[in-house]
């Protein structure tokens, strides 16, 4: 966050709630004129502060409304293994994100899917596939309670 004034998070604020908001309407909300703002938005982008835009989806309106999770153990966490899981995992379409662990497990997926026999179909055709996998271990989602893609700054 250095380098980020107040009005630098304002605006990453107001972006990360409505991404599609006018840059006069941003202005207006951050205090600044038009063109400022515009400026300031686009230095953000070109300091990689701002990663990029996304639209987000809802998953029950495209039948991945199942959220599983995966902790996946390698049988060695070479460098040559965890550079070749890291190839292979990205290549899963269903795979929301995946994460180098500390921990019991070596790497911590999440899936979004259609149901139960959805992630079987994943499961042999992809997780049961990759490269080095000692024990794969998945947990189930019943509800998710709080979900966000927005740092508070």
């Amino acid at each position: 966050m250095s380098g980020l004034d107040s009005i630098d998070r304002c605006i990453l604020n107001e972006l990360q709630q409505d991404a599609r908001i006018s840059n006069a309407e941003l202005a207006k909300r951050v205090g600044l004129s038009a063109s400022a703002c515009y400026r300031r938005v686009r230095k953000l982008g070109a300091d990689g502060v701002i990663a990029g835009c996304v639209m987000i989806v809802d998953p029950h309106a495209v039948n991945r409304s199942l959220d599983v999770f995966v902790e996946i153990s390698l049988v060695s966490q070479s460098e040559a293994n965890l550079r070749q899981f890291e190839k292979e995992v990205v290549r899963c379409p269903e795979v929301m994100s995946c994460h180098l662990m500390a921990g019991d497990a070596d790497y911590l997926l999440h899936l979004a899917v259609a149901d139960q026999r959805d992630f079987e179909r994943i499961h042999n055709q992809y997780l049961s596939r990759f490269s080095g996998v000692g024990r794969l271990r998945s947990s189930f989602a019943i509800r998710s309670i709080w979900d966000t893609t927005r740092h508070e700054l």
